[in-house]
């Protein structure tokens, strides 16, 4: 069913409004633009630079060859958390301690990609010590180029003045608007896509390397074990975990297929529901030990911190579960009514 004109009308002044307020708030908080080479937002772009850590920083330093901006983000993304992957490895491997500096790498990784994610997200070009220096070099962006005066947005052409070139233009804009959209959503459900490939992979072929690393001399020679932290047990968790990775890259395939709202809601809503079936089952089989860890606080502590994620996990997947169903039923509603 077509769109009536003062339907189109009134989504055209939104539209309007949107793309003038966005614009205002892009002026005030990021001094410097360019397109991109994705045809993402920049400040979206930044934060998927991020959102994968190093993986995505490599993904976003190969598609982004316009906006040094976007280039910025992709390479500190790349310099820290490549780092702290590789500092986290190398420091798992000290005995005894080890695995505790292992731990507070992690938690100081996990803080900065949030603050990393919220910066980029909000226009800021928030730099890194070293890290933002190397960022910097390679993405060609000099000390100074970002207290420059913002340059002023094109002026918008005047409306046409027949009734036919006004709809002809309020549907090039709707058009474009949802064309953008859609830009934005491919590129989520492709990093769906990829990471849950990555996941299944990993779990079904090489958990037990998520371990306990120690070493032992013995005539000169070092010899390196593992123990791993995940039991027998994983086995109950691994068909659930699996078919909801299988699901996902369905999913996300068909949405990119099929760009529909509806359709994409509800696909949204089963896939979080199996996501909360996965980490309720991992929580209630809970096949980890931890006692390999040597330093009992610390195997304590990772237990009882372990099942605090997850059970913080399941209760905001069950808020977007709920939050998702009823944008579905009012959506439902409004369709029906307005039918």
């Amino acid at each position: 069913m077509g769109l009536s004109p003062e339907e189109k009308r009134k989504i055209y002044e939104e539209e309007k409004a949107r793309i003038e307020a966005q614009e205002q708030i892009e002026r005030e908080k990021q001094t410097k633009q360019e397109s991109t080479s994705t045809g993402l937002q920049p400040n979206i772009a930044g934060l998927l630079c991020y959102i994968g850590g190093w993986i995505s920083g490599i993904i976003f330093l190969v598609l982004e060859q316009k906006n040094r901006w976007v280039r910025f983000h992709a390479v500190q993304s790349i310099v820290v958390f490549g780092t702290i992957m590789v500092a986290g490895i190398i420091l798992g491997w000290i005995p005894v301690v080890g695995g505790a500096f292992s731990w507070i790498i992690s938690v100081i990784g996990f803080i900065l990609w949030i603050i990393l994610m919220i910066k980029a997200y909000n226009g800021e070009r928030y730099k890194l010590p070293l890290a933002g220096d190397i960022a910097e070099r390679i993405a060609g962006i000099s000390a100074d180029e970002y207290t420059q005066p913002p340059t002023p947005p094109p002026a918008e052409p005047p409306l046409p003045s027949s009734r036919a070139g006004l709809d002809k233009y309020i549907g090039e804009r709707i058009a474009h608007y949802f064309k953008s959209k859609r830009v934005g959503r491919i590129t989520e459900s492709s990093f769906a896509i990829a990471w849950s490939i990555v996941l299944l992979v990993f779990f079904n072929f090489f958990h037990q390397y998520i371990a306990y690393y120690s070493s032992e001399k013995v005539g000169g020679v070092t010899t390196w074990t593992s123990q791993p932290f995940f039991t027998e047990d994983i086995n109950l968790w691994l068909p659930i975990l699996t078919t909801t990775l299988i699901l996902t890259i369905i999913g996300h395939i068909i949405l990119i297929i099929f760009d529909r709202y509806t359709l994409r809601e509800i696909v949204f809503i089963i896939l979080n529901a199996f996501g909360l079936a996965t980490v309720l089952t991992l929580l209630s089989v809970y096949p980890f030990d931890f006692s390999v860890i040597p330093n009992a606080a610390i195997a304590d502590a990772t237990y009882v911190g372990v099942r605090v994620l997850l059970i913080f996990i399941s209760i905001v997947i069950g808020i977007v579960i709920i939050v998702s169903f009823i944008k579905l039923i009012i959506h439902t509603v409004k369709q029906s009514t307005s039918y």
